[in-house]
Parts: C-alpha cells; sequence; structure tokens
C-alpha cells in the first residue's frame, strides 16, 4: 500500500512539473472565481497522515476554519488531521499553517496563499479572508475531495504557487425565493455550502409572497396555519388558456428553529443572511391568514397562479403598521443582518384609490398621490427598523414617491434604478433581469425545462459589469455588488433549482470578485470545466456546458 501511495505522489509530481506556463496553467488552477494574483510554482504538496493543520493566533474561528478543512481530508482521504495552535506564526514543516495578521495591507475578505512543496501558509487580515483561502484550496485540490466516503488510491495534492486575493466588491449575493416553491431546510443548507465554495457572502431568502408564507411568526399563527399553504397550484406556463390546475394543496414552512439552524451554518460560511418580508405588495398569503389587513376585507385567499394581484396591506389602517411590526421584531430576532428587505416592488394602486382609509391617509399626511402613499409606507418601516439598529433594502420601485432616507435600492429593473439611487448617495445591489435572473431560459425553450421566459446563457452573465460608466468615481463607490435571484415560479424541486443556478453562479461570482481587467470568459470556461467536476462528485444537477 506505501509503494503503490508513493506511486501515486511521484505521478502527480510528474503531471504538475511543467505546468507553469501561462499558456496551461488555468488546467492547473481551476479557481473560481479568479484570483488577482497568482504566479505559479513547479511542484505540489502532498496531504498526507502527518500534516497537521496549524493556526495563529489560538482563535476558535480559525480552529474552526481547520476543522471545516480537515473534515474534506478525512471523510475522502480517510485520515484524520490534527488541528493545534502554532507557537507562532511560521510555517511548519509539512503543515498547513493559517495566520491572522491585522497589520497586512489588504481588503478584510483578502488573503495570500502560498504552496510549497514543503508547507502551507495562509495568511489573512480577518478569519474570513483564510476561510476564501481554504475554499480556494478546495479548489486546487482533486474533484475526488468532496466525496462523502473515502477514495481509494488517491494521492490529495495542490500545486504549488503564489495568490493573492480580494474580492472585489463587499457584497457578493444569491438569493432563492421559496414562496412560491417551498424547499426544506437541508436543502437551504446545501444552498449555502455551495454559495460558499464561490465565495459568496449573501444570502437574500424570500420568505413571505403571495403564494405562501414561509416563516414562524409566534405572535400570528394563522400566517403558517393559513397561509403558507395554497389548494392548488398551477400546472403550465402563466397565461396559457385555459388555465389548469393539479387540485393538490402545496405548501411549507420554517419553523424559528429551522431558521435559526440555517442561520447559524450560514455565519460558519462567513455568509449573512438577508430575510425579505414583501410589503406593501406581494401579500396575499398575509391577507388570508389576517384579512383585517386589507383594504376590502377579504375575503381573501393564497395564491394558486403567478402574476401581480391587487390586494395588498392597507396603508391607511395602524393595525396594519401594528402587524408588521410585530413580524419584523420576531424576524430581527432570528436574522441578526444588518439589513432586512422589505420588498417594495410590483404594488399596485388600484385598492388604495377607492379605500376611504387610504385617501384619508394621502389627505392627512399631506402626500399628493399613491405612490407617496408607497414611500410613506416604506419610510414608515424603515423608520422602525432603523430604531432597532438595522437598514432597509428594497426593490427599485422604493424610488417611486420619493426614496426612504436611509435605504439601499436593488435595481432589477435594468440600471436605471441602480444610477438614479447611486446619484442620490444611496448604496445599491445590481441584480437587473437581463443578467442576474437565474430563472430565465439558459438554451432553446424546446430543450429546456419550462421557464418565465428570457434568455440568459452563461457567458452573458460572465460579462456583466455592475458599476454603470454614468457615475461619478464617488457614485461608483455606492455600487455595493451584484446578486443573482433564482424565483420559482417553475422552479418546483431542488434539483430544478441547481439546474437554474449552476454554473450561472460560477460566473456571477467571478463579476463580484475578480477585477473586471483580469476576466477573460475563454479563460473561465477552461477553469470552469475542471471545477465542474468538484459539483458531480458533489452530486450537484448543474446544467451542462453547451459543446
Amino acid at each position: 500500500m506505501k509503494k503503490l501511495y508513493f506511486s501515486l505522489i511521484i505521478a502527480a509530481s510528474i503531471v504538475f512539473t511543467g505546468c507553469s506556463n501561462k499558456g496551461d496553467h488555468v488546467n492547473v488552477y481551476p479557481i473560481i472565481p479568479k484570483p488577482v494574483s497568482l504566479i505559479p510554482a513547479k511542484g505540489q504538496f502532498v496531504f498526507t497522515p502527518q500534516t497537521k493543520v496549524l493556526f495563529y493566533p489560538e482563535n476558535k474561528e480559525l480552529k474552526d476554519i481547520g476543522a471545516f478543512f480537515a473534515g474534506f481530508l478525512t471523510r475522502s482521504a480517510g485520515f484524520p488531521m490534527e488541528i493545534a495552535p502554532a507557537a507562532r506564526p511560521a510555517v511548519s514543516k509539512h503543515d498547513l499553517v493559517m495566520v491572522v495578521d491585522t497589520t497586512l495591507d489588504m481588503n478584510p475578505e483578502g488573503y495570500l496563499l502560498t504552496i510549497t512543496p514543503k508547507t502551507i501558509e495562509i495568511k489573512a487580515k480577518e478569519p474570513r479572508g483564510v476561510f476564501y483561502a481554504i475554499q480556494t484550496l478546495r479548489q486546487l485540490l482533486p474533484p475526488q475531495v468532496e466525496s462523502v466516503t473515502k477514495v481509494e488510491n488517491m494521492a490529495f495534492t495542490v500545486p504549488c504557487a503564489k495568490i493573492k486575493d480580494q474580492p472585489r466588491f463587499p457584497y457578493r449575493g444569491l438569493h432563492l425565493d421559496v414562496g412560491r416553491h417551498f424547499f426544506p431546510k437541508d436543502f437551504i443548507i446545501r444552498y449555502l455550502d455551495l454559495m460558499a465554495l464561490y465565495k459568496y457572502n449573501t444570502f437574500h431568502w424570500h420568505l413571505t409572497e403571495d403564494q405562501g408564507w414561509r416563516i414562524e411568526i409566534k405572535k400570528y399563527p394563522r400566517l403558517t396555519k393559513v397561509g403558507a399553504w395554497r389548494k392548488e397550484t398551477l400546472v403550465g406556463h402563466w397565461g396559457q388558456k385555459p388555465e389548469k390546475y393539479d387540485g393538490k394543496r402545496y405548501g411549507g414552512y420554517y419553523t424559528q428553529e429551522d431558521i435559526r439552524e440555517v442561520v447559524a451554518h450560514a455565519k460558519k460560511l462567513y455568509i449573512t443572511v438577508i430575510p425579505e418580508i414583501e410589503m406593501p405588495g406581494h401579500s396575499l398569503a398575509a391577507l388570508a391568514s389576517y384579512p383585517y389587513l386589507g383594504c376590502t376585507g377579504g375575503p381573501y385567499e393564497v395564491a394558486t397562479h403567478w402574476g401581480v394581484f391587487k390586494d395588498i396591506y392597507c396603508a391607511g389602517n395602524d393595525s396594519t403598521f401594528k402587524f408588521l411590526e410585530d413580524v419584523l421584531t420576531e424576524v430581527m430576532d432570528l436574522f441578526p443582518s444588518k439589513y432586512i428587505h422589505i420588498g417594495g416592488d410590483e404594488t399596485p394602486k388600484d385598492r388604495w384609490k377607492k379605500c376611504p382609509k387610504d385617501q384619508a391617509r394621502i389627505k392627512a399626511e399631506g402626500l399628493k398621490n399613491e405612490n407617496e402613499l408607497q414611500s410613506y409606507f416604506i419610510s414608515r418601516i424603515e423608520k422602525f427598523l432603523n430604531a432597532h439598529g438595522r437598514n432597509i433594502i428594497g426593490w427599485d420601485e422604493i424610488l417611486e414617491g420619493g426614496l426612504a432616507p436611509n435605504a439601499t435600492v436593488m435595481s432589477w429593473r435594468g440600471i436605471k434604478g441602480g444610477i438614479a439611487a447611486a446619484k442620490m448617495n444611496h448604496d445599491v445591489i445590481m441584480t437587473p433581469g437581463a443578467y442576474c435572473y437565474f430563472d430565465h431560459y439558459q438554451g432553446d425553450p424546446k430543450k429546456e425545462p419550462l421557464a418565465i421566459g428570457g434568455f440568459l446563457p452563461l457567458k452573458k452573465v460572465y460579462s456583466y459589469e455592475p458599476v454603470p460608466e454614468e457615475l461619478t468615481p464617488a457614485q461608483q463607490k455606492h455600487i455595493l455588488g451584484a446578486q443573482g435571484n433564482v424565483w420559482t415560479e417553475y422552479i418546483a424541486t431542488p434539483d430544478d433549482v441547481e439546474y437554474m443556478v449552476y454554473p450561472r453562479a460560477c460566473a456571477l461570482s467571478e463579476v463580484d470578485w475578480t477585477p473586471a481587467g483580469e476576466k477573460n470568459y475563454d479563460d473561465f470556461l477552461i477553469r470552469l470545466k475542471s471545477n465542474l467536476k468538484h459539483l458531480k462528485v458533489m452530486g450537484v444537477n448543474y446544467r451542462p456546458l453547451d459543446k
């Protein structure tokens, strides 16, 4: 057995020696997102049962990161790895050493990774930088490192290199709508695990919709008893006539214990979870649960088909704000994120125009129209959240009628909303549908699963530039990053989600992380083809690349 192991190491050495030429090193270093700087070197580091994971200074976060990495090799290589504090911030023979050095002149999420035949050294300003270096190491290891069972006759090696890396943007997000279709807690955790591999740091969890309320609120139990369930679901594409329904009751929700588990897991992966509680529109599930929240008093029904609905929260009723403040109080207890997403999109004003309470509110507040009433609604919620130390994010419709003073805008209807908000010195997250909506088709609709429409191939995602040219350098600083959105009207299962998200999320991760001048699609494709082998071992149902 020792002879075989030694032979595998020699074979690996032959493969990696001589692969440092610029033209072919992308085959050896299939890292996504592409690092800022990578200097190839000859040779490789071989992990053995004697390799230790050392960390300095003694720090629980570093110890946990070490355990995270060691877990992969323990499962796949079959040998345990000792994890211990280092006596000093120096390399040790044939060990992996992780060092936090607060004096480093780099981004808090950046890292230095030096791999030689004798040692691996990671240096970062903060533990999260170390964590991202670990993701790079994972991608440099053979794909079999992702196996949950021992892989026989495999040498676990990484090619030598010196890497200096840090993200371009502080916000690197992926979204998931669980309102249209519900996905179990275990899949949400898997979704986070995949995000971490590609250095995403924000999970936008869309928890409430017309078609389902997915978060347990103790004070309002009917939200999950009634609002989490619809009597049936539309079959086929919305707009097709005649409409057909499956006749099957559908739903589900996350308990507060589920949510705490997800948030705790995300924290270990250095991912912030931002909850979205939709208002004032997309609220039929809440109105069905508590009809007094609407303008007409109902009766209301949890939506069974897709689209935009006229029944929304009544802005003239103080009990609406009492309800939402109670809900948000419990939400804030579950989610420690700086931001709470409050939606604000696709809000028809039909009911408000006819509602005596809403018209009275417009008159009492000296508002000009229903658009300003929506601004009043959003601003009132913002004041409540600001008073509790939180900030709001809203879709770009919150610009209509006047932007709330401290709001961050998520620009989805193209880039104009983002430009307008940045020019007003508001922070912006860019997520235009043409580049960032992963519910759009990836190929010929006749050959692809049913989708909402649009066409967003991998290359177009990769081509996206989040910073508009129209902005001044000072305004450009308000662009926090980009986010991929996954709306699930036509995405019903975890496998469906993975098919729509990967590998497009790999492309967007490079948009968010890598300097614009370092991006190259052909280079990306070479790295992606190798990297997809990791996803295959993980059992991810990714869409195959077009030939």
